[in-house]
């Protein structure tokens, strides 16, 4: 079980739940083609009105868990653990949404609230038993299975993914910049994520915490990456940010592999992507759906800020999630290749897709597997659509 899905049934209440399914995978095969053609233009449909549910209907669904996602998250943005905070990430992001797709203040003073936290708990790197670095950065130790409270940069990134979205989100909302007590919110969250998240681990060796082994690693730094480059004020971190985003994107430095080199043509399906998460590789069944997600939640942002992802990515991502991953019903596949069976999580990147089309939008309305995240970033897609 890997760690995305053990925490499902710890962090959210299942609105509307379905019953995980054991998963399987096909033997390892490498005949996906390795030349990323363009993909063929799927048949045009005619054209018609799709009605899709309002900002305000999500925004019902997403209250429904309200208290329950205090009460069970704010323990967790107290803690010193970071797999605490690996497991917050998730509320992070739908307050987050929510406030992007609402702009009501109680959204941002929540997620607010959280991060907050997490920054206040930091301790300084010499002052943690187990850490391995004892160096004059702040962090956190890790409690979880065969870490023994070493610092984790995987951990640490996969929450400030979000940590650092909010930043974005408050500069991009007009009325939080101007208001004193936001801005000096800001301000320091700013400095912290700067110093004591992406400076840190950068300096303590970037090819090792930052340009990871597997494509979803990585692309939790480079969402840090592309949201600090937006907000930062210093020119010199600018360019080291957009520089990091961009060798994820395009070429690692350890083995030249990026995101876009990934890509391949589908071995099932010709106007979807189909792609491995080991770097260099091409072979079956690919990358799992579940860490699948994280790549997806670093696209979509990439994209909607212009750098260097496209609408046509976007559709072939698309077609990945409605033809290949979830053909139908309660069918949900564990790898991007179409092999195996899973429970169709969706809500930390897949279901971000849907701002892009209605119909895929539309398509997402009927998923069984709907938590507040999930929720929330309907709420979002819905908003996008409608703008």
């Amino acid at each position: 079980m890997t760690p995305d899905h053990a925490k499902i049934g710890r962090r959210a209440v299942l609105l509307l739940a379905l019953a995980s399914l054991t998963a399987a995978s096909a033997p390892p095969r490498n005949d996906v083609p390795t030349i990323m053609e363009p993909l063929p233009a799927a048949p045009a449909a005619p054209p018609r009105a799709v009605k899709l549910r309002p900002v305000s209907h999500w925004a019902s669904v997403f209250l429904q868990s309200w208290d329950y996602q205090y009460e069970n998250s704010r323990p967790m943005s107290l803690s010193a653990d970071s797999w605490d905070h690996y497991d917050l990430s998730y509320s992070v992001d739908s307050c987050i949404a929510m406030f992007r797709a609402t702009g009501e203040k109680r959204y941002l003073d929540r997620a607010l609230e959280f991060v907050e936290n997490v920054a206040g708990s930091a301790r300084p790197s010499s002052s943690l038993r187990g850490s391995r670095f004892k160096d004059g950065y702040r962090g956190w130790a890790s409690s979880s299975s065969g870490q023994r409270g070493d610092e984790v940069p995987l951990y640490e990134s996969y929450f400030w993914r979000y940590g650092t979205a909010l930043l974005v989100a408050m500069r991009d909302n007009a009325a939080t910049p101007d208001n004193p007590e936001y801005r000096a919110r800001y301000d320091r969250l700013l400095d912290f994520a700067e110093t004591h998240v992406f400076q840190k681990w950068y300096s303590r060796g970037a090819g090792e915490t930052i340009y990871r082994e597997r494509t979803h690693m990585a692309a939790h730094w480079a969402l840090i990456a592309l949201n600090l480059s937006r907000i930062t004020a210093d020119p010199a971190r600018r360019r080291r940010y957009l520089e990091v985003a961009g060798n994820i994107d395009l070429h690692l430095p350890s083995n030249g592999a990026g995101l876009r080199s990934q890509l391949r043509r589908h071995p099932a399906e010709p106007t979807a992507y189909f792609w491995s998460d080991v770097w260099g590789s091409a072979r079956r069944p690919g990358q799992d759906v579940s860490h699948g997600n994280g790549v997806m939640a670093y696209v979509v942002e990439a994209r909607d800020h212009g750098r260097g992802w496209t609408g046509a990515d976007m559709a072939a991502f698309s077609a990945l999630l409605t033809k290949v991953i979830w053909p139908g019903g309660r069918t949900y596949r564990s790898f991007v290749d179409g092999t195996g069976a899973d429970n169709g999580w969706f809500s930390d990147g897949f279901v971000k897709l849907g701002r892009y089309d209605a119909a895929v939008q539309q398509r997402l309305e009927r998923h069984q597997v709907v938590n507040d995240q999930f929720a929330a970033n309907m709420a979002l897609n819905a908003r996008i659509l409608r703008s």
